[in-house]
Protein backbone atom coordinates (compact mmCIF):
# COMPACT_ATOMS: atom_id res chain seq x y z
CA UNK A 1 0.00 0.00 0.00
CA UNK A 2 0.88 3.45 -0.99
CA UNK A 3 2.86 5.47 2.19
CA UNK A 4 1.55 8.71 1.92
CA UNK A 5 3.33 11.58 3.16
CA UNK A 6 3.01 15.24 3.47
CA UNK A 7 6.17 17.56 4.40
CA UNK A 8 4.87 20.74 5.86
CA UNK A 9 7.67 23.62 5.32
CA UNK A 10 7.61 27.04 6.70
CA UNK A 11 9.46 28.61 3.96
CA UNK A 12 10.21 31.98 5.66
CA UNK A 13 14.13 31.66 6.08
CA UNK A 14 14.46 30.35 2.06
CA UNK A 15 13.03 33.53 1.58
CA UNK A 16 15.45 36.19 3.15
CA UNK A 17 18.41 34.32 4.36
CA UNK A 18 21.69 34.09 1.97
CA UNK A 19 22.92 31.16 4.15
CA UNK A 20 19.58 29.56 4.06
CA UNK A 21 19.38 29.41 0.55
CA UNK A 22 22.95 28.69 -0.10
CA UNK A 23 22.48 25.39 1.84
CA UNK A 24 18.63 24.72 0.22
CA UNK A 25 18.49 26.53 -2.93
CA UNK A 26 14.81 24.93 -3.25
CA UNK A 27 13.52 25.39 0.21
CA UNK A 28 14.27 22.31 2.75
CA UNK A 29 11.14 21.03 2.32
CA UNK A 30 12.18 20.07 -1.10
CA UNK A 31 15.30 18.02 0.59
CA UNK A 32 13.35 16.45 3.20
CA UNK A 33 10.57 15.54 0.23
CA UNK A 34 13.54 14.42 -1.63
CA UNK A 35 14.87 12.12 0.68
CA UNK A 36 12.04 10.56 1.79
CA UNK A 37 11.36 9.56 -1.37
CA UNK A 38 14.81 8.17 -2.12
CA UNK A 39 15.11 6.94 1.04
CA UNK A 40 11.74 4.92 0.88
CA UNK A 41 12.31 3.57 -2.14
CA UNK A 42 15.83 2.40 -1.58
CA UNK A 43 13.68 0.08 1.15
CA UNK A 44 11.21 -1.28 -1.19
CA UNK A 45 8.56 1.08 -0.26
CA UNK A 46 5.95 2.86 -2.61
CA UNK A 47 5.58 6.32 -1.54
CA UNK A 48 3.82 9.18 -2.63
CA UNK A 49 5.24 12.66 -1.16
CA UNK A 50 3.69 15.85 -1.46
CA UNK A 51 4.53 19.61 -0.09
CA UNK A 52 2.76 21.92 1.88
CA UNK A 53 3.49 25.24 2.33
CA UNK A 54 2.41 28.10 5.08
CA UNK A 55 1.66 30.39 1.89
CA UNK A 56 -1.07 28.25 1.11
CA UNK A 57 -1.51 26.35 4.27
CA UNK A 58 -5.17 26.59 4.29
CA UNK A 59 -5.16 24.87 0.88
CA UNK A 60 -2.17 22.46 1.56
CA UNK A 61 -3.45 21.30 4.97
CA UNK A 62 -7.04 20.97 3.91
CA UNK A 63 -9.52 18.73 5.51
CA UNK A 64 -9.37 16.78 2.29
CA UNK A 65 -5.41 16.60 2.31
CA UNK A 66 -5.14 15.59 5.73
CA UNK A 67 -7.89 12.68 5.33
CA UNK A 68 -5.69 11.68 2.68
CA UNK A 69 -1.75 12.28 4.17
CA UNK A 70 -0.75 8.78 6.34
CA UNK A 71 1.51 10.93 7.98
CA UNK A 72 2.77 14.70 7.82
CA UNK A 73 5.92 16.28 8.92
CA UNK A 74 6.18 19.48 10.35
CA UNK A 75 9.20 22.45 9.98
CA UNK A 76 8.72 25.67 11.14
CA UNK A 77 10.57 28.52 13.44
CA UNK A 78 10.18 32.29 13.19
CA UNK A 79 6.18 32.19 11.90
CA UNK A 80 5.03 29.49 14.43
CA UNK A 81 1.74 32.61 15.05
CA UNK A 82 0.84 32.82 11.57
CA UNK A 83 -0.08 29.17 11.56
CA UNK A 84 -4.17 29.44 11.74
CA UNK A 85 -5.16 28.01 15.00
CA UNK A 86 -8.11 26.26 12.93
CA UNK A 87 -5.61 24.25 11.08
CA UNK A 88 -3.52 23.80 14.42
CA UNK A 89 -6.60 21.97 15.94
CA UNK A 90 -7.59 20.36 12.31
CA UNK A 91 -3.88 18.63 12.13
CA UNK A 92 -4.10 17.65 16.00
CA UNK A 93 -7.75 15.68 15.59
CA UNK A 94 -6.35 14.27 12.33
CA UNK A 95 -3.10 12.70 14.40
CA UNK A 96 -5.67 11.62 17.30
CA UNK A 97 -7.44 9.83 14.63
CA UNK A 98 -4.76 7.86 13.30
CA UNK A 99 -2.26 10.34 10.84
CA UNK A 100 1.18 9.88 12.13
CA UNK A 101 3.01 13.28 12.96
CA UNK A 102 7.14 14.06 12.49
CA UNK A 103 7.64 17.64 14.03
CA UNK A 104 11.53 18.72 13.39
CA UNK A 105 13.86 20.56 14.64
CA UNK A 106 12.33 23.87 15.83
CA UNK A 107 8.56 22.64 15.71
CA UNK A 108 8.83 21.66 19.10
CA UNK A 109 7.24 24.98 19.42
CA UNK A 110 4.68 24.68 16.90
CA UNK A 111 1.27 24.79 17.95
CA UNK A 112 0.15 21.72 16.79
CA UNK A 113 2.91 20.03 18.88
CA UNK A 114 2.04 22.00 21.95
CA UNK A 115 -1.47 21.34 21.53
CA UNK A 116 -0.57 17.67 21.75
CA UNK A 117 1.83 17.20 24.70
CA UNK A 118 -0.23 19.80 26.79
CA UNK A 119 3.16 22.05 27.68
CA UNK A 120 5.57 24.79 27.19
CA UNK A 121 7.80 22.59 25.19
CA UNK A 122 10.63 25.17 25.83
CA UNK A 123 14.11 24.07 26.09
CA UNK A 124 17.75 25.68 26.50
CA UNK A 125 19.32 26.12 23.00
CA UNK A 126 22.55 27.95 21.41
CA UNK A 127 23.05 28.42 17.76
CA UNK A 128 27.10 28.51 17.78
CA UNK A 129 28.38 25.52 15.39
CA UNK A 130 28.34 22.72 18.30
CA UNK A 131 29.47 18.92 17.09
CA UNK A 132 26.47 17.20 18.02
CA UNK A 133 26.10 12.93 18.47
CA UNK A 134 22.89 11.60 18.19
CA UNK A 135 23.29 8.43 20.46
CA UNK A 136 21.07 5.49 20.29
CA UNK A 137 19.20 4.19 23.32
CA UNK A 138 16.15 2.34 22.11
CA UNK A 139 18.50 -0.23 19.57
CA UNK A 140 15.35 -2.47 19.08
CA UNK A 141 13.21 0.22 18.13
CA UNK A 142 11.85 -0.27 14.57
CA UNK A 143 13.04 3.99 13.96
CA UNK A 144 16.61 2.95 15.04
CA UNK A 145 17.16 0.33 11.89
CA UNK A 146 20.29 0.86 9.80
CA UNK A 147 20.80 4.04 12.04
CA UNK A 148 25.00 4.51 12.74
CA UNK A 149 25.59 4.73 16.76
CA UNK A 150 26.06 7.59 17.00
CA UNK A 151 25.11 9.40 14.27
CA UNK A 152 27.84 12.61 13.98
CA UNK A 153 26.28 15.79 13.08
CA UNK A 154 29.77 18.16 12.61
CA UNK A 155 27.54 21.80 13.36
CA UNK A 156 24.46 22.33 14.85
CA UNK A 157 22.70 24.43 16.77
CA UNK A 158 22.36 22.97 20.76
CA UNK A 159 19.03 22.10 21.84
CA UNK A 160 20.16 21.24 25.31
CA UNK A 161 17.74 20.14 29.11
CA UNK A 162 15.63 21.03 30.25
CA UNK A 163 12.85 19.77 27.76
CA UNK A 164 9.54 21.05 28.74
CA UNK A 165 7.93 17.92 27.69
CA UNK A 166 5.83 15.30 28.76
CA UNK A 167 8.15 12.00 29.37
CA UNK A 168 7.82 10.22 26.16
CA UNK A 169 6.70 7.24 25.74
CA UNK A 170 9.73 5.30 24.23
CA UNK A 171 13.01 7.31 23.74
CA UNK A 172 14.68 6.34 20.72
CA UNK A 173 17.72 8.80 20.42
CA UNK A 174 19.95 11.43 22.97
CA UNK A 175 22.18 13.60 21.96
CA UNK A 176 25.31 15.09 23.57
CA UNK A 177 26.91 18.55 22.08
CA UNK A 178 30.55 19.55 22.12
CA UNK A 179 29.54 22.60 25.22
CA UNK A 180 28.64 19.56 27.49
CA UNK A 181 25.15 19.52 27.22
CA UNK A 182 22.53 16.26 26.53
CA UNK A 183 18.86 16.58 24.99
CA UNK A 184 16.41 14.09 24.57
CA UNK A 185 16.34 14.66 20.76
CA UNK A 186 14.51 11.40 19.71
CA UNK A 187 10.84 11.25 21.27
CA UNK A 188 8.11 8.84 20.59
CA UNK A 189 4.14 9.88 21.96
CA UNK A 190 1.45 8.15 21.20
CA UNK A 191 -2.14 10.43 21.21
CA UNK A 192 -5.31 8.53 20.66
CA UNK A 193 -4.74 6.23 17.45
CA UNK A 194 -1.82 8.47 16.23
CA UNK A 195 1.93 8.39 16.60
CA UNK A 196 4.30 11.22 17.17
CA UNK A 197 7.90 11.24 16.46
CA UNK A 198 9.41 14.62 17.32
CA UNK A 199 13.60 14.77 15.96
CA UNK A 200 15.64 17.85 17.03
CA UNK A 201 18.65 17.77 14.15
CA UNK A 202 17.84 20.05 11.62
CA UNK A 203 19.11 23.69 12.50
CA UNK A 204 18.02 25.92 8.94
CA UNK A 205 21.79 27.16 8.93
CA UNK A 206 23.76 23.79 8.78
CA UNK A 207 23.27 21.02 6.49
CA UNK A 208 22.22 18.36 8.42
CA UNK A 209 18.96 17.33 6.29
CA UNK A 210 21.88 16.38 3.25
CA UNK A 211 22.94 13.60 5.56
CA UNK A 212 22.17 10.41 5.11
CA UNK A 213 21.78 9.24 8.48
CA UNK A 214 19.70 11.64 9.25
CA UNK A 215 17.71 10.96 6.02
CA UNK A 216 17.45 7.36 7.21
CA UNK A 217 16.16 8.32 10.93
CA UNK A 218 13.28 9.97 8.84
CA UNK A 219 12.08 7.58 6.59
CA UNK A 220 12.17 4.91 9.77
CA UNK A 221 10.09 7.48 11.17
CA UNK A 222 7.37 7.58 8.54
CA UNK A 223 7.36 3.85 8.62
CA UNK A 224 6.50 3.46 12.06
CA UNK A 225 3.85 6.42 12.70
CA UNK A 226 2.00 5.30 9.40
CA UNK A 227 -1.23 4.40 9.92
CA UNK A 228 -1.93 0.99 10.93
CA UNK A 229 -3.51 -0.74 7.60
CA UNK A 230 -6.16 -3.06 9.81
CA UNK A 231 -7.32 -0.26 11.85
CA UNK A 232 -9.91 2.80 11.28
CA UNK A 233 -8.87 5.86 10.72
CA UNK A 234 -11.23 7.58 13.52
CA UNK A 235 -11.60 8.62 16.42
CA UNK A 236 -12.02 6.00 19.53
CA UNK A 237 -15.75 5.86 20.03
CA UNK A 238 -17.30 6.65 23.16
CA UNK A 239 -21.16 6.01 23.62
CA UNK A 240 -23.31 4.64 26.12
CA UNK A 241 -22.99 1.41 26.80
CA UNK A 242 -26.26 -0.66 27.12
CA UNK A 243 -25.52 -3.20 30.36
CA UNK A 244 -23.93 -6.80 28.85
CA UNK A 245 -22.57 -4.70 25.85
CA UNK A 246 -19.66 -6.43 25.37
CA UNK A 247 -21.20 -9.85 25.29
CA UNK A 248 -21.24 -11.53 21.89
CA UNK A 249 -24.07 -10.80 19.76
CA UNK A 250 -24.82 -7.62 21.73
CA UNK A 251 -27.21 -4.82 20.03
CA UNK A 252 -28.43 -1.46 20.47
CA UNK A 253 -31.90 -0.52 21.91
CA UNK A 254 -32.21 -0.16 17.84
CA UNK A 255 -31.12 -3.38 16.95
CA UNK A 256 -28.15 -2.31 15.80
CA UNK A 257 -25.12 -4.73 16.59
CA UNK A 258 -22.18 -3.22 18.53
CA UNK A 259 -19.13 -3.60 17.14
CA UNK A 260 -16.39 -3.73 20.55
CA UNK A 261 -13.07 -2.64 18.26
CA UNK A 262 -11.47 0.65 18.85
Amino acid sequence: MTLRITVFGENRHEKVDERVQELYPEGMHTTIAGALTSTLGALGEDVDVRVALLDDIEESLSEEVLANTDVLTWWGHMAHQDVPDEVAERVVRHVREGMGFLPLHSAHYSKPFRLLMGTTCNLLWRNDNDEERVWTVSGSHPIARGVPHPIVIPGQEMYGEMFDIPAPDEQVFISSFSGGEVFRSGCCFYRGKGRIFYFSPGDQEYPVYHQAEIQRVLANAALWARPQEDRERAAVKIANAPRDWFREGARTAEGEEITRVI
